[in-house]
């Protein structure tokens, strides 16, 4: 179902609160009115402003015939057993992406799209089957939290302020974030603002495969939590299993890693898929901890989410059990992460959309990847 209207007018959704005063000023509304306007415009449940009718007639009427604001509305939600909910929305050019809701006891995290599609091509991921389309747009990103909420509320839940009812966003959905740096670093000023949707910095991660030098710019623009997709301590498998590695090496990103900066107790998060045979050994667990050292970091272990459209193989319980021991005895904050949403393909790495189109994969014994 539409969620986006096709008008031309500009976005208010894709502007900064700066931003949004700059463009509030060229169509003549007094600057009284900048602040009250941007808290209004991110309301869940809002998309038409015309019925913002606590504004003043005339500087409403301004607003309809300069501007509009676009949303989303879900063009289907899914409910896993485990109670994650993966959400898809049509864009505005018929592309698809997907947002994934996780419950956990009185808190929600939703876990947010960055791009339609992906380009670093990750071998044992889904969503890198189906390439990559464009980038999201502020807005896009925005609205993703903004129709979360609405749905949150039109099932019956219910929070005392809007704040409330997300209270951890995981930028692990489509895409990679720092593909899509300007934009993304737009709608995370738009997240943060006290007057927008007050996230504060302990309640936002984003995640990338390893685009090192947009870790650096990250570090410097924004106060956010950083999650890093290794999945390899060894330079050859990682780059067969991640293309970007070839680009990045790991010692380079591991670098960039040390230098971003950390507030008291804050740590990187270090994603390591485990996948059956190729990065599960003992040597594996070992060469993770050595290049591991110095960095204020905890492990999350993720043990694969299988696929009949890829070869890849989860490792049975016992050696998922010894590679986290193995860490845990030289000094490593390490946790098996429980894989949520698997039977609504919600999971990580399987977020494909509909439109994907892909074959089952063979392999042999010389072609792991």
């Amino acid at each position: 179902m539409i969620t986006a209207t096709t008008i031309t007018k500009p976005d208010l959704r894709n502007f900064c609160r700066a931003q949004l005063s700059d463009f509030l000023a060229r169509i003549a509304i007094p600057t009284s009115y900048h602040r009250r306007i941007f808290n209004l415009i991110h309301r869940p449940q809002l998309n038409d402003l015309a019925t913002l009718t606590d504004l003043k007639r005339t500087v409403r009427e301004t607003l309809v015939d300069q501007a509009q604001i676009s949303f989303l509305q879900p063009e289907k939600a899914e409910l896993s057993k485990d109670g994650t909910v993966k959400l898809a929305f049509r864009l505005a050019d018929n592309s698809l992406i997907e947002s994934v809701l996780i419950p956990e006891q009185d808190r929600h995290t939703l876990c947010v799209s960055s791009q339609v599609g992906c380009a670093m091509g990750c071998k044992f991921c889904l969503t890198g089957a189906m390439g990559y389309q464009r980038n999201l747009t502020p807005a896009e990103i925005i609205n993703q939290v903004l129709a979360t909420i609405t749905y949150m509320i039109q099932q019956g839940v219910r929070r005392a302020t809007t704040r409330e009812f997300i209270n951890n966003l995981v930028f692990m959905g489509m895409g990679e974030p720092l593909a899509n740096y300007d934009n993304l670093l737009t709608a995370l000023n738009i997240l943060m603002d006290e007057q927008g949707l007050e996230f504060t910095e302990r309640r936002i991660t984003v995640s990338t495969c390893g685009i090192t030098p947009k870790i650096g710019a990250l570090g410097r623009d924004a106060k956010v939590n950083l999650a890093v997709s290794l999945h390899s301590a060894d330079d050859q498998t990682r780059s067969q299993l991640m293309p970007v590695n070839r680009t990045y090496p790991l010692d380079q990103l591991l670098a960039a890693c040390r230098d971003f900066p950390l507030g008291k107790k804050k740590v990187i998060l270090i994603e390591y898929i485990l996948l059956q045979g190729i990065n599960d050994s003992d040597h594996d667990a070992r060469l993770l901890a050595k290049k591991l050292s110095n960095l204020p970091c905890r492990i999350n272990l993720l043990p694969y989410n299988e696929s009949e459209l890829l070869p890849f193989r989860c490792p049975e319980l016992q050696r998922i059990n010894a590679f986290q021991k193995i860490l845990r005895d030289l000094g490593y904050i390490t946790i098996v992460r429980d894989s949520r949403g698997a039977d609504i393909s919600a999971a990580c790495g399987q977020l494909a959309g509909k439109t994907t189109r892909c074959q089952p994969r063979t392999t042999t014994k010389t072609d792991h990847y």
